[in-house]
């Protein structure tokens, strides 16, 4: 009997540290992130604490509009921990995008982590969509002014359009300190190898000479995660 206590307390202990994972949270004041470091870890190795100086912790730019001259007419300006050592092992990372009039942040997701979204100048629409569900994938989106703020649930594919004629920027804040990027278009169109046309042409219900085209073009990549 004592066995089986002990067994099923081992069991729900792990079902519950899956079921909350997340970062890890950190064992110290700060593990700086040293880029040099020939260990694979989950996140970066620590340099000697020692010789950790204010500017692991530091990061300037973000009041600086970053270029939208692309065809997405959009730019993202990612603070994770791997542009910024002291983030390392805290569960945070933010970003600053910025939009050109009527420029796309296009439909992606955060693996890793969920968002809040802040509009700092112009205005957005912007949403997410559900898993697959009864109901569908199911469309939350909302019109977004200065001072608004809106949530993206983890790993939900989410968007953002500046629907003005003025430029935009909005700030993102993540539960992660490196939360993950997929940009669907890029992803299913763009990826190295390519994925076989003849499964693309059936998944997204397109002839294969589209598919072909759209597997050529050139997508844009206006965030990078490292």
């Amino acid at each position: 009997m004592a066995a089986r206590i002990i067994l099923v307390t081992a069991l729900l202990a792990l079902v519950s540290s899956l079921a909350w994972a997340s970062d890890p949270s950190p064992l110290q004041d700060f593990c700086v992130a040293d880029y040099d470091s020939n260990v694979f870890v989950n996140g970066f190795a620590c340099k000697n604490p020692k010789d950790a100086t204010a500017d692991d912790f530091y990061f300037t730019g973000l009041d600086q509009t970053a270029s939208t001259a692309n065809r997405l007419g959009a730019n993202i300006t990612l603070v994770n921990a791997a542009r910024l050592p002291g983030l390392n092992t805290l569960g945070v990372a933010m970003s600053r995008i910025d939009y050109a009039p009527f420029g796309l942040n296009p439909p992606h997701s955060h693996p890793h982590s969920s968002e809040i979204l802040h509009v700092a100048e112009g205005t957005l629409y912007a949403g997410f969509v559900t898993s697959n569900n009864q109901q569908g994938n199911l469309l939350f989106a909302k019109k977004l002014k200065k001072g608004d703020a809106f949530v993206f649930p983890q790993g939900l594919i989410h968007f953002q359009f500046n629907v003005g004629d003025t430029d935009a920027v909005a700030f993102a804040s993540f539960g992660s300190q490196s939360p993950g990027l997929v940009t669907v278009a890029n992803a299913l169109f763009g990826s190295h190898p390519s994925i076989p046309d003849y499964i693309l042409a059936q998944a997204v219900q397109l002839d294969k000479t589209t598919v072909d085209w759209l597997q050529k073009q050139q997508w844009v990549d206006i965030a990078q995660e490292a």
